[in-house]
């Protein structure tokens, strides 16, 4: 009985499960706020597992933005999405950005992102 339990324990906990990474980030002053691009890892395993967002924060964890991923990417690793329309407050010289997947959900993880100098 013990063994059927534990059966049953890892067949409802996703095995493979882990954050996506965030390989590198720009960010580009745009009319009056800003575009970021982002470049994420996952090893993505198809709609049951894949990165499906990232966000940009300030340091205190204001959100400023979410980018939103409707799709697997699991033949485009690493691959670059773009968030526009970004306002970040003023005196701000420092986002951080956090990736999300569908099983994980937000990452603990926050990469950090100097804005450059107008």
């Amino acid at each position: 009985m013990r063994y059927i339990w534990l059966g049953l324990l890892c067949a409802t906990s996703p095995a493979f499960a882990h954050e996506a990474v965030i390989e590198g980030a720009t960010a580009t002053k745009s009319g009056t706020g800003w575009s970021v691009s982002v470049t994420l890892s996952h090893a993505e395993v198809g709609w049951e597992d894949y990165a499906d967002g990232w966000r940009v924060e300030t340091d205190a964890g204001d959100i400023l933005g979410t980018r939103v991923l409707h799709h697997p990417h699991v033949d485009e690793q690493p691959f670059t999405r773009s968030l526009s329309g970004v306002a970040v407050p003023d005196g701000v010289q420092t986002l951080w950005l956090r990736a999300r997947t569908s099983v994980e959900g937000w990452a603990q993880a926050r990469f950090q992102l100097e804005l450059p100098s107008e």
